[in-house]
C-alpha cells in the first residue's frame, strides 16, 4: 500500500521545490520511491487480471516515472515533478498505443486514466476509421451509465477546431472523429490511494476503462 509518509514528502516538496532542500532530503524520496516500486509491483498482478495485456511480470521500476523534469523548453524551471506516475503499458515496454496511467499527488489530484493520449498521426487516423466503420461499438462503451459516473462524457475532451479532412461535417458521428485524444480518467482521493485495497480498487475503475483500450487497440491492429 502507498504509505501516507509518500505523499507527505510530496507535499513538501512543492512548498521547497530546489535541489538544495531535495539532497537533504533525498533518504524522504528514495524510501517513497521504494514505496511507489513496490506498490506497482501490487497494481501489475491485479491489473493483469482485468487486462491480460498488461504483464504481471514487468519490472516495476520501469514503470514509475522520473521525478526529475526537464525544464530545458519550459518556463517553469522548478526542478521535480509533484507527483509520482506510473504507467502500465499493454505492450511490454513499447510506448504509443492504449494503456493505463496512474498519478499520485497529494491534495485530491491522484488520478487513474486509460485510453490514447493524443495518438501519433498514423494511429489516430486508423484509430478515426475505426470510428467510422465501427461507432455503435465506441458508443455503447461511453454511453454506458457506470462508464459516464465513473469518466464524465467521453465526448467533453480536446476537439480538433475544423472536421478532419477524411469526412464530411454531415458525417453522424463527426463528435468522436474530432477528438484529439481517446481518454477516460478518474480522481482519487487522498485517503483511498492510501487504503490497504487501493490496488483492487483502481483495477476495479480500471475494469470499466479496459473494453475502450481494447476498442482501441483493434484500430490499431
Amino acid at each position: 500500500m502507498i504509505q501516507q509518509e509518500s505523499l507527505e514528502f510530496l507535499k513538501d516538496l512543492v512548498n521547497n521545490n530546489n535541489r538544495e532542500w531535495f539532497l537533504v532530503n533525498k533518504e524522504r524520496y528514495d524510501k517513497a520511491r521504494e514505496n511507489i516500486i513496490d506498490f506497482t509491483g501490487q497494481l501489475l498482478k491485479t491489473m493483469h487480471k482485468v487486462d491480460p495485456g498488461i504483464d504481471e511480470a514487468l519490472d516495476p521500476k520501469k514503470c514509475v516515472m522520473r521525478i526529475y523534469r526537464d525544464v530545458r523548453f519550459r518556463k517553469d524551471k522548478t526542478p521535480y515533478k509533484n507527483n509520482f506516475g506510473i504507467s502500465l503499458p499493454t505492450q511490454g515496454l513499447r510506448l504509443g498505443g492504449a494503456e493505463y496511467y496512474l498519478q499520485i499527488q497529494p491534495d485530491g489530484n491522484s488520478f487513474i486514466a486509460g485510453g490514447y493520449w493524443m495518438p501519433e498521426a498514423a494511429h489516430l487516423k486508423a484509430i478515426r476509421q475505426e470510428i467510422d466503420y465501427n461507432a455503435h461499438d465506441l458508443r455503447k462503451i461511453i454511453d454506458d451509465k457506470e462508464f459516464i459516473k465513473l469518466f464524465g462524457d467521453f465526448k467533453q475532451q480536446e476537439q480538433l477546431k475544423t472536421v478532419p479532412r477524411e469526412y464530411g461535417a454531415d458525417n453522424e458521428n463527426i463528435d468522436l472523429l474530432k477528438l484529439k485524444s481517446f481518454i477516460a480518467w478518474h480522481k482519487i482521493a487522498d485517503k483511498d490511494i492510501v487504503k490497504s485495497n487501493a490496488t483492487e480498487n483502481i483495477a476495479d475503475i480500471c475494469r470499466h476503462i479496459y473494453p475502450l483500450n481494447v476498442f482501441l487497440r483493434n484500430a490499431l491492429a
